[in-house]
């Protein structure tokens, strides 16, 4: 049975002489950027770790993968993988065209036959795929706010592999792992999939998961898309490298997995055991609440601890790779060891030990103690590096309210106040001085001022990233735009939603810039709360009022709230 695991798999790619043929004829073809997901997925099809798939699915293809799992032809394949364009790119098309697909930098990767063009019912997927139409969940979120609205359906040929600078050595087509399974004689081989830093309960779990199947261990980690908020790839392969040497060289390899991950629970982790047996695996350790989203809007869990595995189980012999399970492993103070939580049996004589990724992340955010029995100290050490404590990171406050709600007197206020404190260098992006200096083409429509947040938002998120503070004061008044904005920033540094919650009455009755009299006279259009809406903020940081509060005290209130956040030191 394991044989086969090694033979090599169907590839995408032409060779080298009709590549360069093709990549002549495919520059004058039309041509569609990809986004970074797409790429991601496009790699995955084009070196076989997709296989059965010859391309994007096509509508009939798509409509069998939403609703039961399979492919027309019957094959189980549980995640849409689809070629999302906007309706002015999908326009120009006509059914069987060849279209050219380019990464960021215009590099021809790919050449598509477009055979189905459909407009998808995203409701619909989601509920399906993700178990529930909810914006909570980063891919329903995408899927209704990024995503394109037309899908194009077709085969795919592989002119070249996406570029990737980093790592190089680590990353692994399918072939490649095969190729080197057969070469060391590895005939059984258990894959990890992490999106996280690996510390001492993931050594001792993957030990015990390869031990168990009498197999060889493939640490597997997602290097492309994953949760947002997530360690950064090159922070974490640091850390996976810094563990390796813990693992015996023999039976030990670690490999890069390209792929933009859906957090899909029960269907990623089928999902993810496709992809593995694709690269040569015969085991596949399912952890519990496998690739799970976290909290829905409800605040419960998007899927059970135990759904994927569950699922996993019920088509692992049709997968042909089997599933290892997941061991909650808890430290046991007394034995000075990892134990399986179910397994052991004097849990009230015993001392157990255990840190949450939320208690983690709250120790590196504090610059806390991490104790040794938890992690490895090369981990730890990488993890500070980029994570140093909140008071030392860059941060973005987020003033969100009515024009003339006061956003722009309590930014300039506590600007002065934080370059009082000193320490970081201080931005204000006020409204009206972005659209100066950035946005000065922009006129006021919904795209508009969308686009001119999206603006703020990305300089604000370099100022983060590079350790200063960034004050933004827009209007902002779409909920969908500020989530936008406030993941791009949260994977620097803190992002502070501040709602400035002065009532449209009292801002019309300032009406400080005559703004309100003339959108009365309907001689301004589409304007916030007036003529366009405004989405009140659900669960800002922190939320002012200013009806008689002086400035001063709306401005230390918002002091206050970064002290409380660990942003500023007490």
């Amino acid at each position: 049975m394991y044989q086969q695991n090694l033979a090599p798999i169907p590839e995408l790619y032409v060779s080298y002489e009709s590549a360069q043929k093709l990549k002549v004829e495919a520059a004058n073809l039309t041509s569609w950027d990809l986004t970074s997901r797409q790429i991601c997925d496009l790699e995955l099809l084009l070196n076989g770790g997709f296989n059965p798939l010859k391309g994007f699915l096509n509508e009939e293809d798509y409509n069998g993968v939403v609703d039961n799992m399979r492919l027309a032809d019957g094959t189980l394949w549980p995640m849409p993988i689809t070629l999302d364009v906007p309706e002015s790119f999908a326009e120009g098309l006509e059914l069987g065209q060849d279209i050219a697909l380019r990464d960021q930098e215009g590099v021809i990767l790919a050449t598509m036959t477009v055979t189905d063009r459909w407009t998808p019912n995203k409701s619909h997927e989601a509920e399906k795929v993700f178990g529930a139409d909810d914006d909570a969940h980063p891919a329903v979120n995408y899927l209704h706010n990024t995503a394109g609205k037309i899908y194009l359906g077709g085969p795919v040929t592989g002119i070249q592999q996406p570029v990737h600078y980093d790592f190089r050595g680590s990353r692994d087509t399918p072939n490649e792992l095969r190729a080197y399974f057969r070469k060391l004689g590895w005939r059984r081989v258990v894959a990890f999939q992490t999106r996280n830093p690996l510390h001492r309960a993931h050594q001792e779990l993957t030990f015990r998961a390869a031990k168990e199947a009498e197999a060889n261990l493939l640490i597997h980690p997602v290097v492309g898309m994953t949760k947002p908020g997530d360690v950064d790839h090159f922070t974490r392969v640091r850390c996976y490298e810094a563990v390796l040497d813990k693992y015996p060289g023999s039976t030990t390899t670690m490999s890069l997995l390209n792929l933009a991950m859906r957090m899909a629970g029960p269907r990623e982790a089928v999902w993810h055991g496709l992809i593995r047996k694709n690269h040569g695996c015969t085991h596949f350790i399912v952890g519990r609440d496998h690739a799970g989203p976290g909290k829905n809007s409800a605040g419960e869990d998007f899927y059970g601890p135990y759904d994927a595995q569950d699922l996993f189980r019920t088509h692992q012999d049709e997968m042909g790779i089997e599933m290892v399970d997941f061991k909650h492993m808890v430290f046991v103070q007394e034995r000075a060891q990892y134990e399986a939580m179910d397994e052991i049996e004097d849990k009230d004589n015993v001392t157990i030990l255990n840190i949450s990724g939320t208690e983690l992340r709250r120790r590196l955010q504090e610059g806390l103690e991490i104790p040794d029995w938890f992690s490895f100290p090369e981990v730890v050490k990488e993890l500070r590096r980029t994570r140093p404590p909140r008071s030392q990171q860059g941060f973005t406050v987020f003033f969100t309210g009515f024009s003339g709600s006061g956003k722009s007197t309590i930014a300039n206020a506590l600007m002065v106040k934080l370059m009082e404190m000193g320490g970081r260098p201080v931005t204000l992006l006020d409204g009206d001085i972005v659209r100066k200096n950035l946005s000065s083409e922009l006129g006021f429509s919904k795209e508009h001022r969308d686009l001119n947040i999206r603006r703020i938002g990305y300089v604000a998120s370099e100022i983060t990233k590079n350790g200063g503070i960034a004050i933004c004061a827009p209007i902002a008044p779409y909920a969908a735009t500020r989530r936008a904005v406030r993941e791009e920033i949260e994977e620097n540094g803190a992002f502070v939603e501040v709602h400035v919650a002065t009532t449209l009455e009292e801002c019309e009755r300032r009406d400080r810039k005559g703004l309100y009299k003339l959108a009365r006279e309907g001689k301004i259009k589409e304007f916030t709360g007036i003529s366009d809406p405004y989405d009140v903020p659900e669960h800002p940081e922190l939320r002012v009022e200013t009806e008689n509060v002086d400035v001063d005290n709306c401005a230390h209130q918002v002091i206050l709230k970064l002290e409380q956040m660990g942003l500023i030191a007490g």
